[in-house]
């Protein structure tokens, strides 16, 4: 089963130096029909205007994973940790015990990027946080997997969880297969989503289904999350 979230239907906030979009519910949006996705928390699609970004704040037991779409993303934090994500690459944090940090673009354009939490498996870990950069080669045959809960991706984090992109050329066509339910996001372009047609920004729940067929209507770009326990959009 697919249930469609097109972009100009999704929650947000204008902040100024912050423009956000809430898969959702976040903050001052509420929608009590969408307030997770089984372990799946938080999709916000967020544009941080130059030179601004969040100042140190803290987090605890959660795990969250920042994709950069477009510009870069300036991290650290108070266990030592800091570097640069540029587009197309991933971090990683498991906030553990406790962690303070900071996410500062600190280009001259804007940055988009997707923030994603999700619900640990277990609390009271130790903090880490992690970065990768991840070929541009376009996607053929599947999808690279970014970050898992095990040691069979570059990232790993404290659920059994995947996510899962790549960049598709117009004409490409693959099946995707899926452990557990998923939601995906179109980053960039469109896509057919077993025939239905998704656009940037759009998302995806999909559930009760062991795989989804991904066909590029144009040069797109696209991630899947897959989280265990997820029955259907609240």
């Amino acid at each position: 089963m697919l249930t469609h979230y097109r972009f100009d239907t999704l929650g947000g906030a204008d902040h100024g130096w912050l423009k956000a979009k809430h898969h959702f519910s976040f903050a001052s949006y509420h929608d009590p029909q969408k307030m997770s996705f089984g372990e799946l928390l938080v999709i916000n699609d967020d544009i941080i205007a130059p030179h601004t970004g969040f100042d140190t704040h803290p987090h605890r037991d959660m795990e969250i994973i920042t994709y950069v779409r477009r510009g870069a993303i300036s991290h650290t934090d108070n266990k030592g940790n800091e570097g640069r994500t540029t587009a197309g690459n991933v971090q990683v944090m498991s906030a553990g015990t406790g962690i303070f940090h900071s996410e500062f673009n600190h280009e001259d354009e804007d940055t988009n990027i997707y923030q994603i939490w999700i619900m640990p498996r277990s609390k009271g870990i130790v903090p880490r946080w992690d970065t990768a950069e991840f070929p541009a080669t376009p996607a053929h045959d599947a999808l690279a997997l970014l970050v898992s809960g095990d040691d069979n991706a570059p990232l790993s984090i404290n659920q059994d969880a995947r996510i899962y992109a790549g960049r598709m050329q117009a004409g490409t066509a693959l099946t995707h297969h899926m452990s557990g339910q998923a939601y995906l996001l179109v980053s960039d372009g469109s896509l057919l989503v077993d025939g239905n047609l998704a656009t940037k920004g759009d998302g995806i729940a999909i559930s009760d289904q062991p795989s989804v067929g991904l066909s590029a209507e144009e040069a797109c770009e696209v991630l899947v999350i897959e989280v265990p326990g997820l029955v259907s959009a609240r």
